[in-house]
């Protein structure tokens, strides 16, 4: 019989840390589940072994932005499920202005828990893996992290550009070390209708469902690919062409 995989995932109680607990847990992985609002992740976790009996699921308060609970957790986690093969870096904010217009409180706020949270929780993660030698890090990036972006995503998007680069700096430390089984996937999704974005509208011609994207997210993260735009289409002709065109042109693709 096949041991379950252990994949602990922040930022899990709604949208796509939630939707990606399931489908995992569907595919027959106990699952360590973190957020702020704890009673969100109680009811998932009701859901999941109600849906899935003998699935193993973990829940824990956590807010990213306190870093010494983020080590608090990841040990915990571990200690409880016996070790942890997979940590999915997924907690974030949506919040920002455009710089300059008196908003720094959000934008400083997106900042500390997307790209501050994030490193304590890489560090967290690998402090794991290099001490088990073996493990898989997932960091959930964003298609925006490709280009800079105006306006209230200008915060947003640099940080996504930052863990991608935490992420690819992890995965050029752990090449060519076979002492190290540590596997590095930076995702990054295009648009995914999650709670982040209800704002925006439905109309929104490239937005799929959260079951479909995650669907997707979940398929790259299963392969283990390096780094995947998910969904495939059209995010990858798209994040190719984002790369190579004017910025005078990428402002307004999305």
């Amino acid at each position: 019989m096949t041991t379950p995989l252990r994949t602990l995932i922040t930022g899990a109680s709604s949208g796509l840390g939630a939707e990606m607990a399931r489908q995992l847990a569907a595919r027959g992985h106990d699952v360590a589940l973190t957020a702020r609002r704890a009673d969100r992740l109680v009811a998932l976790k009701t859901e999941i072994e109600t849906t899935h009996p003998g699935r193993r699921v973990l829940v824990k308060a956590l807010d990213v932005t306190d870093h010494e609970a983020v080590f608090a957790v990841t040990r915990e986690v571990t200690r409880e499920l016996g070790g942890l093969d997979r940590f999915i870096v997924n907690a974030g904010l949506g919040k920002g202005a455009a710089l300059g217009t008196g908003r720094f409180d959000a934008n400083r706020e997106t900042a500390m828990t997307n790209f501050v949270g994030a490193l304590a929780q890489i560090e967290a993660a690998m402090e794991v893996f290099r001490e088990q030698k073996r493990g898989h890090l997932v960091v959930i990036s964003s298609i925006s992290a490709l280009r800079g972006m105006r306006r209230a995503m200008t915060t947003y998007a640099a940080t996504k550009a930052g863990v991608a680069s935490l992420a690819e700096g992890v995965r050029s430390e752990v090449i060519g070390r076979p002492e190290l089984d540590i596997d590095v996937t930076t995702l990054y999704p295009g648009y995914i209708r999650s709670e982040m974005n209800e704002h925006v509208e439905q109309e929104q011609k490239m937005m799929v469902d959260t079951e479909t994207g995650v669907r997707a997210m979940v398929e790259a993260i299963e392969a283990r690919k390096t780094k995947a735009y998910v969904p495939a289409w059209p995010w990858v002709p798209i994040g190719a062409a984002m790369k190579t065109l004017p910025l005078s042109v990428v402002r307004r693709m999305v």
